[in-house]
């Protein structure tokens, strides 16, 4: 499970302040997005949690929240192993743009002698020939998250510790070991967004072992799949 794909894609079905959808069995969810006409009697060997602690400077309570929901995970599911990444700060240069218009067209500058001074903008020509600004924002990126998803599931295959693969991602850089999982287990991929499932993802039905499937996550199959309230000393956050 890519971890941030889910989070970021339930916060699209469900809304960015709703609660009530991000203390997730996933456990559960998995075992019932399973049609057992297509895999009968499955058993949950391993769920592997791909994620990267989101610890930022000033925001305390995210990381908290964070570590409190896997270590509920872990307690509530003797099955779960978590992989993690890399989550840290960096800063980006590019051209200013309206996110409020549809295309998100890039800001043309009023000249330099009319930036405001507090404005750390530099005037540049873009491709059009217009002058635009270049400016520099703080961001944060996850790291490995990915990988870790694409390598576990190719140790688990290839060690031949599973007889099927479901994962959890709507990512398009898994499109390789994806197909080569499918060349020896069915493998469900479960795309966390409303969006249409990337067509490498997808495979081919009888591809290669065969019984492959895929479906879309709605806002129901996250609220109708909570851990409980309380799990061993893990309490949940307020709001989640």
């Amino acid at each position: 499970m890519d971890a941030f794909n889910v989070y970021y894609g339930g916060r699209s079905l469900c809304g960015r302040g709703t609660a009530g959808w991000r203390w997730l069995d996933l456990a559960g969810l998995a075992m019932d997005l399973i049609n057992p006409r297509i895999w009968p009697n499955a058993r949950l060997e391993r769920l592997v949690y791909c994620t990267a602690f989101r610890d930022r400077k000033g925001d305390p309570s995210s990381l908290a929240d964070q570590q409190t929901y896997v270590n509920a995970l872990c307690h509530h599911n003797d099955s779960v192993a978590v992989a993690e990444g890399i989550y840290r700060p960096r800063v980006q240069r590019g051209v200013l743009v309206d996110p409020n218009s549809k295309s998100r067209g890039r800001v043309c500058s009023p000249g330099a002698d009319n930036l405001p001074g507090w404005l750390p903008a530099e005037e540049v020509t873009g491709p059009s020939g217009q002058a635009e600004l270049l400016v520099a924002v703080t961001t944060f990126e996850e790291k490995g998250t990915d990988v870790n998803v694409a390598s576990h599931l190719l140790i688990d295959v290839l060690t031949q510790r599973i007889d099927a693969a479901m994962v959890l991602s709507n990512d398009s850089d898994l499109q390789f070991p994806l197909a080569e999982a499918r060349r020896h287990v069915p493998v469900a991929t479960i795309n966390p967004r409303a969006n249409r499932t990337s067509d490498g993802l997808r495979g081919d039905t009888d591809g290669g072992a065969g019984s492959h499937w895929w479906r879309r996550l709605k806002a129901a199959d996250l609220v109708g799949h909570q851990l409980p309230d309380v799990v061993g000393s893990h309490v949940k956050p307020p709001g989640w």
